[in-house]
């Protein structure tokens, strides 16, 4: 009688990620949108903040807020999104500054 044993190191079965789009929650980007009186410094330290960004980031980030009207902060689930836009208005009206940031589906 002779039994079997599977060899998995020739086995040229091939698996692939059963997981749908369907799966995948939808991403939201996270904008700042530009205006003439928030101060450059304060657009950076806003964004390492919230975003954790880096120096040099945040500062690429700030340039195009400034030089084309909008700078991408990141791209996130909905609910941290949302969570993410309310922080960083807050804390712009707080700081007496018109700074807007809104969230658009990716």
């Amino acid at each position: 009688m002779s039994t079997h044993e599977h060899d998995t190191f020739h086995d040229t079965e091939t698996f692939s990620d059963s997981r749908t789009d369907k799966d995948e929650p939808p991403l939201y980007r996270v904008i700042l949108l530009n205006d003439d009186f928030t101060p450059m410094d304060f657009v950076v330290d806003l964004l390492m903040r919230f975003f954790q960004k880096s120096m040099d980031a945040s500062i690429q980030i700030m340039l195009n807020v400034h030089h084309h009207g909008v700078g991408l902060c990141g791209i996130y689930p909905r609910e941290i999104a949302e969570t993410k836009v309310v922080q960083v208005n807050k804390h712009a009206r707080n700081s007496a500054y018109p700074l807007t940031c809104r969230m658009e589906k990716n």
